[in-house]
């Protein structure tokens, strides 16, 4: 592709495990990001995503593969790409224009200069007469603008946004993110093309002329949607319905495999388990049972009535789904039979049929019971099954899923775990 920006082929990258183990993060990963486009990027949290973007911006290197700018191997950082994180990533003690100019000052640009360039990117980005300020005087929003000016000043050529908008309030998260296309469609940023990593299905939608889901365990592209919408778009439209829709099924639907049928992947001891508060996950199921859905919901659709983010939904559902309680098909979410029982049972009979489930469908869970089982004293140090996790997770991600099983087992009397000691053990019920 001649108007090709950033080329990636064959891209794959690891770390080490706890143990010294080799973590693979990305694997075969093929994209191409050309002059005059916004690229979304969709996945669930570990994916990757993250990695991937910092690989580009020239960061961190490719352990295989080729990752190219402009036709050239790319090692460290271009002078072309600039990144917007998800923090603000601001230094406290300097006012907004000594941030902005902070990476003129690096590259060696004069005083004058930097001063110029970066007022006339506070000015682009609405920031106007707050050049003196510190940031803790700035609300979330200008904080953010601030980081956007910082990348902008830059003048790149590529502009990576790791989730810049999911630490906003929505109201703020939009107002920004339709100005920043306003500039866009109108010529005004330097800026030839975005890649945005997002949680937010309709953010993409809104944005992109690409939406790519990424798949995980390693990450990878597993599928696109081109989106040929012209912008400004309508939110509310039906061209962007149908669209978030199509997102949805994408997000939900398992990789296909290739050569073979498609088939559900087995459960396995190291799987990311589901951010799902087991609260939410109930009343996520009780709404789904009652009017309007009877069973059977639109994941938009749901995620509207429930008022839930997809960072929030994605995850129960999942969760509802990897338990047997709910189903999810094409983009929809069916209540199975069991989870009509469930909702229709008593506190201790959702709580017996959680646990069950639990040890039917969650290997970790499964393996810690019959773990504390083998034991005289019916309990167990956390950090075993920490270091077995990170084996193929880093720390906080192990850290992470760990919790999650803890908390699922607690609610379904599979174990207990003393937040004091540290230790898991059997229910006092089940201990001899």
């Amino acid at each position: 592709m001649t108007d090709a920006l950033i080329e990636l082929k064959d891209v794959a990258k690891g770390f080490k495990s706890a143990d010294g183990s080799l973590r693979t993060v990305l694997e075969d990963v093929d994209f191409t990001l050309a002059k005059g486009e916004i690229v979304a990027l969709l996945g669930q949290s570990g994916s990757g995503k993250s990695t991937l973007l910092r690989i580009m911006a020239g960061l961190i290197p490719a352990d295989a593969g080729d990752v190219h700018y402009r036709g050239q191997p790319l090692f460290g950082p271009a002078a072309g790409i600039a990144m917007v994180f998800q923090s603000f990533a601001l230094f406290p003690w300097l006012t907004v224009q000594q941030n902005v100019e902070l990476g003129l000052e690096a590259a060696g640009v004069a005083a004058a200069q930097r001063a110029e360039r970066a007022e006339g990117a506070i000015e682009l980005i609405g920031l106007a007469g707050f050049e003196g300020a510190l940031p803790r005087e700035l609300s979330g929003g200008m904080r953010q603008r601030v980081g956007l000016a910082r990348a902008l000043v830059m003048q790149p050529a590529v502009l990576l946004m790791d989730e810049a908008f999911s630490a906003l309030d929505v109201l703020t998260g939009e107002r920004l993110r339709n100005e920043i296309l306003e500039l866009w469609d109108g010529g005004q940023m330097p800026t030839q093309a975005m890649l945005v990593v997002s949680h937010n299905i309709e953010e993409a939608v809104m944005m992109a002329d690409r939406v790519l889901i990424f798949a995980s365990n390693p990450g990878r592209v597993r599928a696109e949607l081109p989106i040929t919408l012209p912008r400004p778009r309508r939110a509310d439209s039906a061209e962007v319905r149908l669209l978030i829709d199509e997102v949805y099924k994408l997000m939900t639907s398992a990789a296909p495999t290739a050569g073979a049928a498609e088939e559900p992947a087995k459960p396995h001891l190291s799987d990311r388990l589901p951010e799902a508060d087991v609260g939410r996950m109930e009343s996520l199921l009780e709404l789904l049972v009652a009017e309007p859905f009877n069973g059977r919901a639109d994941l938009p659709q749901l995620a509207e009535e429930s008022e839930l983010t997809d960072e929030d939904l994605l995850p129960l559902a999942d969760a509802l789904h990897r338990l047997g309680l709910a189903q999810l098909s094409g983009g929809d979410l069916l209540m199975t039979p069991l989870g009509h029982k469930y909702v229709e049972g008593s506190h201790e009979f959702r709580r017996q049929v959680f646990g069950q489930q639990l040890l039917e469908h969650v290997p970790l869970a499964a393996f810690i019971r019959h773990s504390l089982e083998q034991e005289a004293h019916g309990e167990l140090k956390e950090e075993p099954f920490l270091h077995l996790l990170m084996d193929s997770m880093d720390a906080p991600e192990a850290e992470r899923v760990l919790r999650v099983a803890i908390e699922w087992a607690r609610y379904g009397e599979v174990f207990e775990y003393d937040y004091h000691t540290g230790l898991i053990h059997l229910p006092e019920s089940d201990e001899s």
